[in-house]
């Protein structure tokens, strides 16, 4: 049997508040204690902080709340369209307020995703959209057709509304929709109640030992992503934490932005794809180490992506005499459908991580070698459970076997909005206290001496030949070059004329002169002596252009469609 539950039991408790309504509670207790900070660069090359109180911020929320309720009723849509600032949090738990389901997207002018923004918005087809001075006029250009426009708010130029009750929501009413990243295939919005979500964000503030006072999150993820938006908005209002947020861009210009705010907040809990703790090692200068102080960091959360154990290791090493323990790092899986997090690694201790024969992981079994494939453990679930089954029948795996991991629990969404979810939510095994069914996460893993390790996504294998070969292993192979650029290949099949294919598309490393051809050969030798594989198609890119997520990490199933579509060739070098 490969369940693994909670070290608490799994709990539906009821729940009747929202997270608009915890707002108004701690704005009682905390009244005028900082909730909430955003350090803006855009004209300060030191930032520039931006503050609300508990006090303000509840007082602002319900001006929105008002202004909203006159447009729409409960149950309509309130899309947020604005880039990462206060009015972002005032926008998102103001629609919550006033019952409209919000819908936190982005501001137009993100650059590569207006495709993603259109489908969203003709997917959830909000009455009100939320934005700032500040881009309403890209908002309104992209709302092109004013007869089909919803109507427009700017938060930030709301009068202040006299204070109200508002009802308490239905704990299974709809909060927000999440779309997913579009990482893997079209946008889709994930159904998150109020119950879905609260029971998430006390899960984290658990696992995460955060306590309103002491502890307080910081984050430059954006506030449309599912980990960004629970860490900056859904921890502090469950918790009541202080927040302090950054625009992703300020993070990528200069990394040091963010362990300078992390050294500011003493307590601080945080979160980062795995690239953005490469990125902070070899980036940040010596000089810049100079001004950090990491000791008081609480937690520091690797999650979204395949955890590294060079990337641990090599962040550790870089801010070590920075004071940064080794204990703070904690390996998490999570996904928007259930929310966010799913596990994490213990607290007090460095993650676990076992190397497994990569041949016998290939061919679907977690044996432990002495060279092979290093996993990362993502630990056990945080108020949930987590089971290991066969992806087509549903049964259980049997002990070391890899299968499609499965969720169930209370911060496990509804489902897709407007879309038929049977497939993936609400699966048998149904749980006879709670009704609760399982979620198919679509991702593959094992479960080894009671911890959960992420080996891949069903839909990102490549198998070529009858063999299973995981695509971060063939991209950590093509990396070990010094002509690739870190963290920059994609790996993935296409069908060819004999068959399954494997390519891989990369960029070479800045300042680099090395040989084009010569680049590919390497890699092309490199993938075939590791792997036994070899490749159909190396494709060289210069640095910056393998397509990405809107959060920075490698988008394979973009760089697949752009390579079948001939997009790629002109980028291509040589």
């Amino acid at each position: 049997m490969e369940t693994i539950s909670p070290p608490v039991p799994v709990t539906g408790a009821e729940s009747t508040a929202s997270l608009a309504t915890l707002l108004g509670q701690w704005a009682r207790v905390l009244g005028d204690e900082i909730a909430l900070t955003h350090v803006d660069y855009r004209d300060s090359a030191d930032g520039r902080a931006v503050t609300l109180t508990w006090r303000e911020l509840d007082a602002r929320v319900g001006t929105v709340a008002a202004r909203v309720s006159g447009i729409a009723g409960p149950g309509a849509r309130a899309a947020v369209l604005a880039g990462q600032s206060v009015d972002y949090v005032v926008a998102f738990l103001g629609a919550i307020r006033a019952g409209l389901i919000a819908v936190p997207l982005f501001a137009p002018g993100l650059p590569g995703h207006a495709g993603r923004l259109a489908a969203a918005l003709a997917d959830c087809a909000p009455s009100v959209v939320l934005t700032t001075t500040a881009d309403l006029g890209e908002v309104h250009a992209f709302l092109a057709d004013p007869a089909a426009r919803p109507e427009v708010v700017a938060v930030d130029a709301l009068a202040p509304a006299e204070p109200r009750d508002w009802p308490v929501p239905d704990p299974d009413a709809t909060a927000y929709l999440q779309y997913t990243s579009g990482s893997t295939r079209t946008p889709a919005g994930v159904v998150l109640t109020h119950r879905n979500v609260l029971a998430n964000a006390r899960q984290a503030c658990t696992a995460y030992g955060a306590e309103s006072r002491t502890t307080s999150t910081v984050s430059w993820l954006p506030l449309f992503h599912d980990m960004g938006l629970i860490l900056g908005i859904g921890a502090p209002m469950t918790g009541g934490l202080a927040s302090v947020l950054m625009d992703p861009l300020a993070f990528l210009e200069r990394p040091s932005r963010w362990l300078r705010a992390l050294s500011a907040s003493p307590g601080a809990i945080s979160a980062a794809p795995n690239f953005a703790y490469a990125y902070c090692a070899s980036r940040v200068s010596e000089a810049e180490k100079s001004y950090l102080e990491l000791s008081r960091v609480v937690s520091l959360i690797n999650g979204s992506e395949p955890v590294l154990p060079a990337t641990i290791a090599k962040f550790q090493d870089a801010f070590a005499e920075c004071g940064l323990r080794p204990e703070v790092h904690r390996s998490s899986y999570g996904l928007a459908e259930a929310t966010v997090l799913v596990s994490v690694s213990d607290a007090g201790k460095p993650a676990r991580q076992v190397t497994f024969d990569r041949d016998r992981l290939a061919a679907g079994f977690a044996v432990p070698a002495a060279a092979g494939s290093t996993l990362v453990s993502c630990g056990r679930p945080a108020g949930q459970r987590v089971r290991i089954t066969d992806p087509v029948t549903g049964e259980e795996a049997t002990p070391g076997e890899v299968g499609e991991i499965r969720v169930s629990g209370p911060n496990v969404g509804r489902g897709y909005w407007g879309r038929d979810s049977a497939s993936t939510f609400g699966l048998p095994p149904l749980d006879p206290e709670t009704g609760e069914g399982w979620l198919a996460t679509g991702d593959l893993g094992v479960v080894f001496e009671g911890e959960l390790y992420v080996t891949g996504r069903l839909k990102d294998l490549v198998v070529v030949d009858g063999r299973n070969h995981y695509p971060q292993d063939i991209e950590q192979t093509a990396e070990e070059h010094a002509a690739v650029r870190p963290h920059s290949a994609a790996a993935f099949a296409i069908t060819a004329d004999d068959g399954e294919a494997a390519v891989v598309v990369l960029e070479r490393a800045k300042d680099s002169e090395a040989d084009v051809a010569g680049l590919a050969a390497a890699v092309r030798a490199a993938v075939s002596a590791g792997h036994g594989l070899g490749l159909h198609d190396v494709v060289v890119l210069p640095p910056g252009d393998v397509p990405r997520t809107s959060s920075g990490k490698i988008s394979r199933a973009r760089c697949r469609r752009s390579y079948l579509d001939g997009t790629l060739t002109g980028r291509r070098l040589g």
